[in-house]
């Protein structure tokens, strides 16, 4: 119901956006982490196997981030349009990777979804994972929680730095 840019512009205020919003636009921290659930899910994909939608405009790849952030109102209208048409579906947009473990392939972009499917739910800065499985196709397995912000990036930094200071101390339990 907003456009855009103050969306972008909001979420920067609010501390859920990198310091330069074209950090998180540009799709590379979602395709790290659909790197690292290919890996788990026992992949060999590098970041440059995925194909990522940048929502960042390209016009705007070298401005200074005032100056990104002052530019972006003129490119609301295409985002403005995809919403649009996504809604006269009856379906909302939701940024996300799709991990294909058969296909052994990733991607990151834009993509509709219906009102009920879990992604359309999601809200502020929650992160969630769903998994098609044989066992888990007609009621998929969830992981849904806040992904962003000071408190829980805080809080990954410091679980990060326990795990570090165990496997420093020779202590790999």
């Amino acid at each position: 119901s907003r456009p855009f840019s103050s969306i972008v512009r909001d979420a920067r205020t609010r501390g859920y956006t990198e310091p330069d919003p074209r950090d998180d636009l540009s799709g590379l921290d979602v395709a790290r982490k659909a790197v690292i659930l290919a890996r788990e899910a026992g992949l060999d994909l590098e970041l440059s196997d995925i194909e990522v939608e940048s929502l960042a405009p390209p016009a705007l790849a070298n401005a200074s981030v005032d100056e990104f952030l002052e530019r972006l109102p003129d490119f609301d209208a295409p985002m403005a349009e995809r919403v649009a048409a996504a809604k006269r579906a009856g379906q909302v947009l939701r940024y996300v990777a799709a991990i294909d473990v058969r296909a052994g392939t990733a991607k990151v972009g834009l993509e509709s979804f219906a009102p009920k499917h879990a992604f359309s739910s999601i809200s502020l800065t929650d992160n969630i994972v769903q998994f098609e499985t044989g066992r888990y196709c007609d009621n998929p397995l969830i992981i849904r929680g806040p992904g962003a912000g000071p408190a829980v990036t805080a809080g990954g930094i410091f679980a990060d730095l326990l795990r570090l200071c165990s496997m420093l101390s020779g202590n790999h339990s």
